[in-house]
């Protein structure tokens, strides 16, 4: 849609919110709430989950601790093998390579995303992580344990894509919807991601346990389920591509004499973001918190299905079935939270989904194979999307209201997640090889949920947004420091 006259939010001057022409896109004018476009959004989250639910916690985690098995001859998927002339504990390496691939997307993103603002090309960006991702997640059928080394870079390349992608993605939420309706949407999107993932969790189990009726080895129908998981990624993904608005490019007049290319002028947008962000006081707690109780989060979602293999001894099938008990329950805490934020406010429920996390990692020391480890695992489902899901919409009603530059602000918050990731499956990666144990490692993360809630506490009683006087007068403040 062409840029006819610049929108409100443009032509503010007060320093927290003025936006440069530079950065103003036609992103500005599309419709909020249009069924058409949220609906289409919500459909990339069923495209893409199937990769977080298949690849990082279900069946690849399981193929790839009976890879190193084969390769070591073994029966534990935690003995040594040879990687780039290092000797490293099988599940060490696998949460080794998620923490590599997330510190490489928590370097980049902040560029792209800013880049990706500056030339209106939000769509784009988004395509292009999520053809790589999927492309790399259908080349994981060539996993042997031949191919080890070449496949732990293409796992990497795969979550490169599926990270990178989410930042462009969840930049669309501030842009399509109104602010009452960011809870609801998002715990919308990720009850689609769930149900999609689930569907085709199914078809691949079956694929997988009813591999000798149609005349396939058991290994390569698992491999099959990886093939499978990059067309579910890249087909579905169409839906959301083609209800999503067109990418506008650069507005008229964005161009200026001293124009020295994209490069440059993406770092120059990540500059008069980050000078924005320095006066936004509670967007940097709320990062905060975000950062400490995320670590926990995303390292008991990526580790849980290696903890029930290699420390409960639990059966491929009952850890699948456990997997399929998250996502479901997963749903109904979306939901659930999402209507809990709307009667006590984001930060408060919150802080009761990572207090309830807290009690899960005492919960994980414990458990034993059994009643109680479905009992935690139902727990985990629970909370687990309730705190994805509240995290993205709370994030969205304090970043500036109307702004174009969604993407930038947005790569922010992924990399804060992506270093959380990176330095929660680390330490967890590194613990469990000092001593030997994973529930030690699980134990350790109530440390993190411990500072979330500190940090998250900071945030009651406050409005989420910063007024731009405030903010304004909160820069001011730090400059005569």
């Amino acid at each position: 849609m062409p840029v006819t006259t610049l929108p409100t939010y443009a032509r503010m001057t007060t320093p927290a919110t003025a936006i440069p022409a530079a950065a103003d896109t036609s992103f500005g004018n599309i419709p909020k709430d249009d069924k058409r476009i949220t609906r289409g959004w919500t459909f990339y989250d069923w495209a893409n989950s199937v990769y977080p639910l298949v690849i990082t916690s279900s069946i690849f985690p399981i193929y790839w601790g009976a890879m190193v098995k084969q390769i070591t001859r073994t029966d534990s998927g935690k003995s040594p093998i040879e990687f780039l002339g290092f000797q490293v504990p099988g599940s060490s390496l696998l949460t080794y390579a998620i923490s590599a691939a997330f510190l490489f997307i928590a370097i980049i993103s902040p560029f792209l995303t800013s880049l990706a603002d500056f030339s209106g090309r939000k769509k784009l960006f988004m395509q292009i992580f999520c053809y790589l991702g999927a492309f790399s997640c259908a080349a994981l059928f060539f996993f042997t344990p031949d191919t080890l080394t070449l496949s732990t870079f293409v796992f990497v390349l795969a979550t490169i894509g599926f990270s990178g992608s989410i930042v462009f993605y969840n930049s669309y939420l501030p842009l399509i919807s109104s602010e009452e309706k960011y809870d609801s949407l998002s715990a919308r999107g990720f009850s689609m991601g769930y149900i999609g993932s689930v569907l085709l969790l199914l078809i691949c189990l079956g694929l997988i346990m009813g591999h000798a009726a149609i005349g396939l080895e058991e290994g390569f129908a698992t491999r099959l389920a990886f093939l499978l998981t990059g067309i579910w990624w890249a087909g579905f993904a169409q839906i959301a591509f083609f209800a999503l608005p067109a990418d506008p490019g650069r507005a008229p007049g964005a161009a200026s004499a001293d124009d020295s290319g994209w490069l440059l002028n993406g770092f120059r947008e990540l500059g008069k973001v980050w000078d924005q962000l320095k006066q936004l006081p509670n967007l940097k707690r709320f990062l905060l918190a975000y950062f400490t109780y995320n670590m926990g989060v995303q390292t008991v979602m990526y580790v849980a299905t290696i903890f029930g293999d290699e420390e409960l001894k639990l059966e491929s099938s009952a850890l699948i079935m456990t997997i399929l008990l998250l996502q479901l329950v997963g749903i109904l805490g979306a939901y659930l939270f999402s209507k809990l934020s709307e009667r006590i406010g984001n930060t408060r429920a919150l802080s009761w989904a990572v207090f309830i996390w807290m009690l899960i990692c005492i919960g994980g020391y414990f458990v034993q194979a059994g009643w109680s480890f479905y009992a935690l695992a139902a727990v985990i489902g629970l909370t687990m999307g309730a705190v994805q899901s509240l995290s993205r919409s709370t994030y969205s009603k304090i970043i500036p209201e109307n702004t174009p530059n969604t993407a930038a602000f947005f790569s922010f918050f992924d990399v804060t997640e992506k270093l959380s990731i990176v330095i929660g499956t680390a330490v967890f990666g590194v613990i469990a090889q000092v001593t030997g144990s994973m529930r030690n490692s699980i134990l350790s993360l109530i440390v993190f949920f411990v500072l979330g809630l500190i940090f998250l506490l900071r945030l009651r009683g406050r409005k989420l947004r910063d007024e731009p006087q405030e903010a304004a007068a909160a820069g001011a403040a730090s400059a005569n420091r």
